[in-house]
């Protein structure tokens, strides 16, 4: 994971293992293309925040540096990178965007812990076609709306439905969504070209927060759904699977604290910068310098303190949740009970601290800083919007049941 106190981009090496990559290893190389798509998206990032344009640029900037492949086998043209990877990718955009950051995480869900489709020869078709044409993949959102709903016609499907979080969907060039079959209640994996007419993509996503990462509504009235475009199925609701069947959700999980501790150390970041540069010593102090004040020496010290702590512990559930998929179908329930516990806690952690840190620059920097062109709040809205989707309090229920109890965490749509 990258670390507050270097320059030095590293995957799961660094001070925590003792071992730094290789220059010529790969994640190394894709960190580097990262940082410099980070450096341009952070020159006008409180311009685009406060714009909340829908981020058709964003996206096409990912695309022409590569990151839109990078889960993709090298073999089908892709950058041939594994998750903790692209968990140190978006950690990295993050500093930067937050926004952007989002985006390209629930990207890529579709490539990395699940083909896109069940027939291996479809999914090879799938990305070598992402890859061509640098598709960018959107979603139909949150699991608490109705489900989409396709219609057999003897030929093919009708789609309809609507869904009202569906991150992505606006910008994107494929859409990944999931259906119920009206007549015989199967559950389909089906790709939608959002080009169809039918699907709407309304322009409504206007939150205190993560404005750019095109979360807004999705809705589909009568849009025609080829055998082709049926990649999959689904498990019936309540099925009884397998424990290795059950991490998809622990991975999104994982994915959200390197977003969380990103953002926190891009509000870090950016603060550091303006005290060395604009921040004025108390005129109470006796200091030339605002660098000097031993209150805000101490702050600092005690923020960077707490974000390198939460960041060890987000490296164990990166660890953790790796050690679980190379389990197999050997993972038994209890083994994916404590993989989930741990990664709840990094959860309540990189919350809490995100939230912690993103509000206390501000006694960092000053009243100066407070201006909207300074734009310093973002980081803060950012975190407060994204962890408000999944509230922690019920991790730190799950966390105490399970150490107090024993009681291994149920697999849920969270959990």
């Amino acid at each position: 994971m990258p670390s507050l106190l270097s320059t030095t981009p590293t995957t799961g090496a660094g001070p925590l293992t003792g071992r730094r990559p290789a220059d010529d290893d790969p994640a190394r190389h894709w960190l580097r293309i990262t940082r410099r798509v980070a450096t341009e998206l952070g020159t006008d990032a409180v311009a685009r925040d406060q714009a909340n344009q829908p981020p058709f640029a964003e996206v096409k900037l990912l695309r022409e540096a590569g990151l839109l492949t990078l889960l993709i086998a090298t073999d089908r043209g892709g950058g041939g990178q594994g998750w903790p990877t692209a968990y140190a990718v978006v950690r990295e955009l993050a500093r930067a965007d937050g926004s952007i950051a989002q985006l390209l995480g629930y990207h890529y869900w579709k490539f990395g812990r699940r083909p896109l489709a069940d027939d291996p020869a479809v999914a090879e078709r799938l990305e070598r076609e992402t890859v061509t044409h640098g598709w960018f993949w959107g979603g139909t959102g949150t699991p608490l709306d109705a489900d989409l709903e396709v219609r057999p016609d003897g030929a093919g499907y009708w789609l309809n439905g609507r869904k009202t979080f569906a991150t992505g969907a606006r910008v994107a060039d494929r859409i990944a969504a999931f259906a119920t079959n009206a007549e015989s209640g199967e559950r389909l994996r089906i790709v939608v070209d959002p080009r169809w007419p039918g699907v709407l993509r309304p322009d409504d996503w206007d939150s205190l927060g993560q404005r750019l990462s095109a979360s807004g509504s999705i809705e589909f009235r009568d849009v025609p759904v080829t055998a082709r475009d049926v990649v999959g199925t689904l498990p019936p609701k309540g099925a009884d699977l397998a424990p290795h069947q059950t991490l998809t959700i622990p991975s999104n999980q994982v994915l959200f604290q390197n977003l969380y501790l990103g953002v926190a150390e891009g509000a870090l970041l950016a603060a550091r910068d303006y005290t060395r540069t604009r921040s004025r010593a108390w005129t109470n102090s006796g200091l030339d310098s605002a660098t000097e004040d031993p209150y805000v020496l101490a702050t600092y010290g005690e923020l960077v303190a707490r974000l390198q702590a939460a960041s060890a512990l987000v490296h164990q559930a990166v660890a953790a949740i790796e050690w679980a998929h190379q389990r197999g179908g050997d993972l038994t329930a209890r083994e994916r009970g404590e993989v989930a516990a741990l990664i709840s806690a990094g959860k309540i952690v990189s919350t809490r601290v995100a939230l912690d840190a993103t509000a206390r620059v501000f006694d960092l920097t000053g009243a100066r800083s407070t201006a909207r062109l300074v734009g310093l709040d973002r980081f803060w809205r950012d975190v407060r919007t994204h962890t408000l989707h999944d509230p922690v309090a019920y991790k730190q229920r799950e966390l105490g049941d399970f150490f107090l109890n024993d009681t291994v965490v149920t697999p849920t749509a969270y959990s």
